[in-house]
């Protein structure tokens, strides 16, 4: 193994003298990491692995579903259909709520469709 670290160091050196990395994008720049806000600091290792390895924890799973569930409710025209998808996103964000024992906050763009939802119930 440390032949193999010693072949990489010697072609990343090599590299910055022909100065191969002078122009990446985002140089100088902070790396944008993965928001893993919703993980709890001492899963977050556990859960990179896991999602490198193409396994996403039940939580962030849910969140991805959360997202993709409010982009359709976005396209929806039939307010019948709209509704009935407006009451899953509300039972997912409650899930999550659970799982995470923190309330999870709608942004102003759900609570918009959240408010229509309602309305349409209402007639």
């Amino acid at each position: 193994m440390d032949f193999l670290k010693r072949i990489a160091e010697e072609r990343i050196r090599e590299a910055i003298e022909k100065g191969e990395f002078d122009n990446l994008p985002g140089k100088g720049k902070p790396l944008k990491l993965d928001d893993d806000s919703l993980v709890p600091e001492d899963l977050r290792m556990a859960y990179r692995v896991l999602k490198n390895t193409g396994y996403l924890p039940p939580e962030l799973e849910l969140k991805k579903e959360i997202l993709s569930l409010r982009d359709l409710i976005n396209t929806i025209d039939d307010d019948e259909k709209r509704l009935r998808r407006l009451r899953e996103l509300n039972f997912k964000l409650m899930k999550l709520s659970i799982m995470l024992r923190r309330p999870v906050k709608l942004d102003a763009y759900e609570m918009r469709l959240f408010e229509k939802g309602l309305s349409s119930d209402e007639r």
